[in-house]
């Protein structure tokens, strides 16, 4: 809270032309530091876990063949399972090991989910208005009674997404 009430002091002072810019940012870093989330703390389980669901991904963008990668799979998991219940000291290097290993075998063009974004299927297909349904006006009573925007998210005023004009779409 101090730190805020220094920001808008600095703030007051800036538009009075006499504030100082090292000042300014050290408070905001300050600031920002104070608000930053701190990162999370995993267990050994869930870093391993986590390891072996990015190298199922890593390895789905390798294979296209769906027994391959059920073979491949198959033999990723034999090689987590053969080192369980291992020393501390061997399970840190093997997840280090690991990490190294899935950054070396990462996809350059890892495969995406059509529908989701960055996929060839999203926002291709946006339902029409249904006043193009419905010419007639007509509407059913359960249908959807919101725009959807061309990203797929409901339109509302208050966010000021509005399926309104043209839309850039990248």
């Amino acid at each position: 809270l101090a730190f805020i009430h220094e920001l808008l002091s600095l703030i007051r002072l800036k538009t009075h032309k006499t504030y100082h810019a090292a000042t300014m940012n050290a408070v905001i870093t300050a600031a920002a530091n104070q608000a930053r989330q701190k990162p999370v703390k995993l267990s050994h389980n869930q870093e391993v876990a986590r390891l072996y669901r990015k190298s199922l991904k890593t390895l789905s963008s390798w294979v296209i063949d769906r027994d391959i990668f059920l073979e491949e799979a198959t033999i990723l998991r034999s090689r987590f399972d053969s080192e369980r219940g291992c020393s501390n000291a061997k399970a840190v290097r093997l997840l280090k090991e690991g990490k190294a290993e899935l950054f070396e075998f990462t996809h350059p063009d890892p495969y995406c989910v059509p529908f989701m974004p960055g996929g060839s299927l999203f926002m291709r297909n946006p339902p029409p208005p249904l006043e193009i349904c419905f010419p007639d006006g007509d509407i059913p009573a359960d249908a959807p009674k919101h725009t959807l925007n061309p990203d797929m998210s409901v339109c509302t005023p208050e966010t000021g997404k509005v399926a309104v004009g043209s839309v850039l779409v990248d």
